[in-house]
């Protein structure tokens, strides 16, 4: 489905391409035949879409930006991968997003709401939550994980099969090599957690003893001397100590991240 009142003519739109009737495509803007666009979406200038490409409603994609481009991976043979993307994003220019491999699952995948800014690049096989903020020129190697709520700070660089947590904050120009843990705030070269985030837990409403909790959580990882078995075993007892609602899931997802780490913990 396609309006053409609302695609500029000097457009390329392939015929195979499906946008909905509501989508606006800006001038010199190129879209492959396997691409999806959903309602109250635009297309800036000079965009390209391409791959196996579904994008949800009312994403906005600035101009120069290159969304399903091929993986940047020598293995990569020409399979149908895919890049999925939610709704509610925005797009700054020059972003570049591109599709799965067959060895990491096939599908890249960017969730809800995210403020994705300019020059960011989102490699093949990463999985980016809601509510994301990726500031300019973040780029994000092969296969990493990003958590719900997590801002990355300009010009950082996170290596391949890397996660970062939820509510994360990675500061300003930092190369992260290890896993970070949800909720914390980290940064500097060397690359070091630096605390709880506890103003950006406080901006989603996150209640006084959820952020007791969590301090509790982060003196067991960070500041008791523990080895990471140690850790998660003294995490599962304060869980067991927390009341449902003041922070019990979040001690949950603490230990589950932790417990999962196969990079190990940046601390």
């Amino acid at each position: 489905m396609t309006n053409n009142a609302l695609i500029h003519p000097s457009a390329i739109v392939d015929a195979d391409a499906q946008l909905h009737p509501t989508v606006e495509v800006g001038p010199f803007v190129v879209i492959g035949p396997h691409v999806r666009v959903g309602a109250g979406s635009r297309i800036g200038a000079h965009c390209v879409l391409d791959g196996h490409t579904t994008l949800g409603e009312n994403n906005t994609i600035h101009p120069h930006a290159s969304i399903g481009g091929p993986p940047q991976d020598k293995k990569y043979a020409g399979e149908a991968t895919e890049l999925h993307i939610g709704s509610g994003n925005t797009i700054r220019e020059f972003t570049t997003i591109n599709t799965g491999t067959a060895q990491g699952g096939g599908v890249t995948h960017v969730g809800d709401d995210n403020w994705i800014m300019a020059y960011a690049h989102i490699a093949h096989d990463c999985h980016v939550g809601s509510h994301t903020v990726i500031a300019n020129s973040v780029a994000l190697a092969g296969h990493v994980h990003v958590g719900d709520w997590a801002i990355i700070g300009g010009l950082t660089g996170v290596h391949q099969f890397t996660r970062i947590g939820a509510h994360a904050m990675i500061g300003f120009s930092s190369h992260v090599s290890q896993d970070v843990l949800p909720f914390v705030l980290a940064g500097g070269n060397p690359f070091a957690v630096r605390g709880l985030n506890v103003e950006g837990l406080r901006r989603r409403s996150f209640n006084a003893n959820q952020i007791s909790t969590l301090k509790s959580a982060y003196r067991i990882v960070f500041r008791d001397g523990n080895t990471l078995q140690e850790a998660c075993e003294q995490l599962q007892d304060l869980q067991t100590r927390v009341v449902q609602g003041d922070g019990w899931e979040d001690v949950l997802t603490v230990l589950a991240f932790v417990q999962q780490a196969e990079r190990g913990i940046a601390r």
